[in-house]
């Protein structure tokens, strides 16, 4: 089901929910079958994050500006309802402040209306693209997207590898601060993920979380729940992170210089590593190396199917897939099945009622998009959507046997021939 904050949508936000399941609610799979290969159509755009679905038919595309940036300027976002099959824009926002550039967020409130933050602004928006109100965040730093807690209040913060992260709780009705912003013990690079009315925080050295306290209306730090996952080691910063009930997953030496691609980006020596916290207790954890070559990273989250105990995980720079099965607890994982050479590195899609995976592989210069069998590691299908950088931001479904790609400059629909 959606999670309680969002409209009921088969993908109303950014990774269909904020625990980043990357599944949809209420759409059938691809079903690829014999004989049937992929198509698309596609649109080049300014800056495409992402999209995602409100009402059947209702498709919003998230945009923003990014030339100014390299004059130290403030960028733009914009928000745009697009055909769901042409892909051609019907409605569109004016140009929303935003100011830091990088890669913000959208998504559709249980009220009905469209959130986004990007840059240092948060805005709320009708479904006819029009702004109702706007918040100007306090930091002078790019806002990194948001979460919608089961309660219908919004969660931000700042990004920085530097400077501790901030959390801001916004109510949604007034588009205005909900409670005092809360300081996090460290930096944090990756976006927020939660579960009901609890935000987890990746740090740039730590995991943590804090719990919604209805009674004193304000955000607590959990001081039972943090797990160092840098230790004494040199790996860089963790990534988003995935919360399936019992664990939470997530991948490190996220430092890199991607700029066209993520192959041979990283930046560190040491290989990029998988991690599995479990949500009881964060003594009960596992470190993993996915790849085991050197110089490996990443920029965003794992895999996992909760129906097949699989998680997927990948070293972008070095081009590696990886699956291994785990067990009810998330105690012990077996290695599945692996792919390399493999140009992934994108958000994904996991059609849960098919095993089916969409997922990126860069070659030769260009973007294909490739749907896998999770199980084996089968590939059903592939197309090349003719984006010359490789996506890094985020899929949604489509209302039928398709589904949305951004890369940055180009918006793609691919759909079943």
């Amino acid at each position: 089901m959606t999670a309680g904050g969002y409209l009921d949508s088969p993908w109303p936000c950014e990774d269909a929910g904020p625990a980043r399941l990357q599944a949809p609610h209420g759409i059938a799979g691809m079903n690829l079958r014999p004989g049937e290969t992929l198509r698309c159509v596609t649109r080049n755009t300014w800056m495409s994050t992402m999209t995602v679905l409100g009402a059947p038919g209702e498709v919003y595309l998230l945009t923003h500006s990014v030339l100014r940036a390299r004059f130290g300027l403030p960028t733009t976002s914009r928000v745009e309802q697009i055909d769901p099959i042409t892909l051609k824009t019907l409605r569109r926002s004016p140009r929303l402040p935003g100011g830091p550039m990088w890669p913000g967020g959208m998504a559709i409130h249980r009220n009905g209306d469209i959130y986004v933050v990007y840059g240092r602004w948060a805005h709320r928006l009708s479904r006819a693209c029009v702004p109702l109100a706007s918040l100007k965040l306090p930091i002078d730093q790019p806002y990194n997207s948001f979460v919608i807690l089961d309660n219908g209040l919004i969660v931000t913060k700042n990004l920085s590898d530097r400077t501790p992260a901030r959390l801001t709780v916004i109510d949604a009705e007034t588009l205005q601060p909900a409670c005092p912003d809360r300081d996090c013990p460290e930096p944090s690079i990756a976006r927020l993920s939660a579960s009901g009315n609890t935000v987890y925080v990746v740090g740039v050295r730590s995991i943590f979380r804090y719990h919604w306290d209805a009674a004193a209306h304000t955000l607590v730090f959990d001081d039972d729940w943090r797990f160092d996952y840098i230790g004494s080691t040199t790996q860089t910063y963790g990534w988003d992170v995935v919360l399936d009930g019992q664990d939470a997953w997530f991948m490190d030496n996220g430092r890199h210089n991607y700029v066209v691609k993520m192959i041979g980006s990283g930046l560190n020596s040491t290989p990029n590593r998988l991690i599995r916290v479990s949500l009881n207790d964060a003594r009960d954890h596992q470190i993993l190396t996915v790849s085991g070559i050197a110089g490996g990273s990443i920029t965003n989250p794992p895999l996992v199917d909760l129906q097949r105990r699989i998680v997927l995980a990948y070293d972008s720079a070095n081009r590696y897939l990886r699956a291994w099965r785990f067990e009810a607890q998330g105690a012990t994982l077996t290695p599945l099945w692996e792919k390399s050479p493999f140009g992934c590195a994108s958000h994904m899609i996991l059609y849960p009622d098919t095993g089916e995976v969409v997922i990126n592989d860069y070659r030769r210069q260009g973007e294909e998009v490739v749907v896998l069998a999770i199980e084996s590691g089968q590939e059903l299908a592939r197309v090349r959507t003719g984006g010359l950088t490789q996506g890094v931001v985020f899929p949604s479904v489509g209302w039928g046997r398709d589904f949305y790609w951004s890369s940055m400059g180009r918006l793609a629909r691919v759909f079943v021939q």
